[in-house]
């Protein structure tokens, strides 16, 4: 998947990524980073609103997430089981968020377990930068329910 099409994915399945103008800045196989202006995340003190920041996170999160199971034999609904986001600085301008990976080597063992057991749980953090600098951090578990193989969706069986 290429950044327009993560972008326009984004925005047609999850309405609020449009409304906060969510760019996709780049994707890797190990990171999405996303990106998003002050306008339409402000608040009453002419700063990021913290909710916005912590949405481009867990926006962020989510899509590393979404890529790479993409490309797994499993198709599954991903959901956030929790986070948390530690406020560092205030934001004053453009924002971004780049997930990772916290463990890569966790990725295997957890992609054996939703082929096995039907689920699974991944963890994601990300971090939030402005003005070339961390403004916060995010910290999230997703889960990651089975809901049928590849090859029987393109088969048409259900």
């Amino acid at each position: 998947m290429t950044p327009a099409e993560l972008e326009r994915y984004l925005h047609a399945h999850i309405p609020l990524s449009r409304a906060m103008e969510v760019s996709v800045v780049r994707i890797s196989e190990d990171s999405v980073t996303l990106g998003a202006p002050l306008a339409p995340n402000i608040n009453h003190r002419e700063t990021v609103f913290g909710g916005s920041a912590a949405a481009l996170a867990t926006l962020a999160a989510w899509s590393l997430l979404h890529l790479r199971l993409l490309r797994q034999p499993t198709a599954c609904r991903l959901v956030v089981q929790r986070n948390t986001m530690d406020y560092l600085a205030p934001i004053t301008g453009e924002f971004t968020a780049a997930s990772s990976l916290p463990e890569p080597a966790a990725w295997e063992r957890a992609v054996r377990m939703l082929v096995r057991k039907g689920m699974a749980r991944f963890s994601v953090v990300a971090e939030v930068c402005a003005a070339g600098a961390v403004a916060g951090r995010f910290a999230g578990e997703f889960a990651a329910l089975a809901t049928e193989t590849r090859q029987s969706r393109i088969g048409g069986a259900r």
